[in-house]
């Protein structure tokens, strides 16, 4: 059973306290944090409510970025993407070592709400004291239990979910592609075979248990 913590941190504790500082009434939400890796665990950012024209440079010119490039861009939101200073990824690298993935990402008013999650109840408290150690500053606002693990929805193994949620960050699933199997399989450290049965057996999976209505059978194998 997997535990949720639900914190709120300060921007000068996490990461963009210039850029939030500069425009306080901007709403920042990160997008697809699944990843392999500590650089992309937010890649991309979602912003609104405020000036895109004062945040956008504020960003630029915030410690914790090295690049932001506008992705999408509407009259009420802006789909950004972040290249993070290093700093910024050993923070990640440094929670991923105390047992933390981060589920959900969202920002406002110079705060952050973070969704962590961990393996075991008392990594929680792990965590807390390590950072705590360290001089960073964050409030827990609740805690709860997982008997469902996000990773098998719809049937899918951890490995299955991670591989499909790749493929399509990745481009794989693009006409043309822009990432090959070779891609992918490099990417897991697995063969191009392999792959392509996690993908296969991914895909069966997702479509029977999201579209075929009546089914009870689960291909749960890798």
């Amino acid at each position: 059973m997997s535990v949720v913590a639900d914190v709120t941190v300060p921007a000068d504790s996490f990461t963009l306290q210039h850029a939030l500082t500069t425009e306080p009434e901007m709403i920042v939400e990160a997008d697809r944090l699944a990843s392999h890796s500590a650089e992309e665990v937010m890649p991309l950012l979602w912003a609104s409510g405020g000036d895109f024209e004062v945040f956008q440079k504020a960003m630029q010119d915030d410690p914790t970025v090295n690049n932001v490039t506008v992705i999408e861009e509407s009259a009420d939101r802006v789909l950004y993407q972040v290249i993070w200073h290093d700093e910024f990824v050993d923070l990640i690298n440094e929670m991923i070592d105390q047992h933390a993935s981060i589920v959900e990402a969202k920002a406002h008013g110079e705060k952050w709400r973070l969704q962590l999650r961990f393996i075991e109840e008392d990594q929680v408290s792990t965590f807390r004291d390590h950072f705590t150690e360290r001089g960073y500053s964050f409030q827990a606002n609740k805690i709860s239990f997982s008997t469902a693990p996000r990773q098998r929805t719809y049937g899918l193994t951890t490995e299955q979910r991670d591989t499909l949620v790749t493929a399509f960050q990745r481009g794989y699933f693009n006409v043309p592609r822009d990432f090959s199997l070779e891609d992918l399989a490099e990417v897991f450290d697995i063969s191009s075979n392999a792959v392509s049965q996690r993908i296969r057996r991914g895909s069966a999976n997702l479509i029977e248990h999201a579209l075929i209505i009546g089914t009870d059978t689960a291909r749960d194998d890798e």
